[in-house]
């Protein structure tokens, strides 16, 4: 009898994006796209990564990524996905990321099973999860100066002067307060779980539709962390500061000066990311903030003669 055909995979031509850090990075990656031709995919690797860790496949813009990749699987930490999602989220191409950093909360696939996740994911059993992002402005006397994405959050504090930052806040026109504090951060539900938790603001569902407004260290004992409808628009007006930086996802960075405007909202994009089996959000968070580790270990330890 003739063998059956091999099943098409549910996604056939994939993008490689990676940051390189060691040489264990491009073993992977060429691991991957190995796997990957083996399922039947057609292998481009973005041109930054593709100049680091040697031939792995076609090399690709962004560009040429965002025209006809189908899937982008990210090799690295949170940064590296936060980079790869901002070049991809107007061409609406799906991302999965492997962990190669830190904690990594956007890249949920460890390395030791990064085969068997991926290959689950070819085989059409996966989950997608939209995730919203800010767009952001920054008005000078009235032109814009700058426009850019943030998937983790939009954040104005002091600069290397070290003094304190004086600023009005205004959600949907409405005057909230003025704050003088070593800044603010608008957060995503994506980045509740970076700076803004650092800062002692609130962890968001990504399921929400908010945002979250921390202020930073503020000259006041009231100021207290605000969750907002991510259908505001939210507008921060630098009053006073010697010196004060703008700063997207830790990666963009502009100088503001006195009377800068930055007006923040929703994206009308969205990234999707791609989870495999098994993915859950709490489950993740348990993990990564070690969530009743403590009470766990308790639950097994045998208890000693007396106790």
């Amino acid at each position: 009898m003739p063998s059956a055909p091999t099943p098409q995979p549910a996604f056939r031509r994939i993008a490689l994006i990676g940051k390189f850090q060691s040489p264990e990075v491009a073993e992977s990656l060429h691991a991957l796209a190995e796997f990957l031709r083996s399922r039947g995919c057609d292998v481009m690797v973005e041109q930054e990564t593709a100049a680091n860790i040697g031939s792995a496949g076609r090399a690709a813009s962004y560009a040429e990524i965002g025209a006809v990749a189908e899937l982008a699987v990210i090799l690295g930490g949170d940064g590296t996905m936060l980079a790869a999602a901002r070049n991809l989220v107007r061409h609406r191409v799906p991302v999965v990321g492997i962990n190669q950093g830190r904690l990594g909360f956007m890249t949920d696939i460890a390395l030791h099973d990064m085969q068997r996740s991926v290959g689950d994911i070819l085989d059409g059993r996966y989950a997608m999860e939209e995730r919203s992002l800010i767009e952001a402005e920054i008005l000078r006397d009235g032109k814009s100066v700058l426009q850019t994405l943030a998937l983790n959050d939009a954040v104005v504090n002091k600069g290397s002067q070290g003094r304190l930052i004086e600023f009005e806040v205004h959600i949907d026109g409405e005057y909230v307060y003025t704050l003088r504090s070593d800044g603010i951060i608008v957060a995503t539900p994506t980045g509740s779980t970076a700076y803004a938790l650092s800062a002692q603001g609130p962890i968001l569902h990504p399921s929400l539709p908010a945002f979250a407004l921390v202020p930073l260290n503020p000259h006041t004992l009231s100021a207290r962390p605000v969750s907002v409808s991510d259908r505001s628009s939210i507008e921060i007006v630098l009053l006073h500061a010697v010196d004060a930086r703008a700063h997207f996802d830790g990666q963009a960075l502009a100088d503001m000066v006195a009377g800068d405007r930055l007006r923040l909202k929703r994206s009308e994009d969205a990234i999707h990311f791609v989870h495999p089996p098994g993915y859950g959000y709490f489950n993740m968070l348990r993990e990564k903030l070690r969530w009743s580790e403590s009470v766990e270990k308790k639950a097994v330890e045998p208890k000693t003669p007396g106790h």
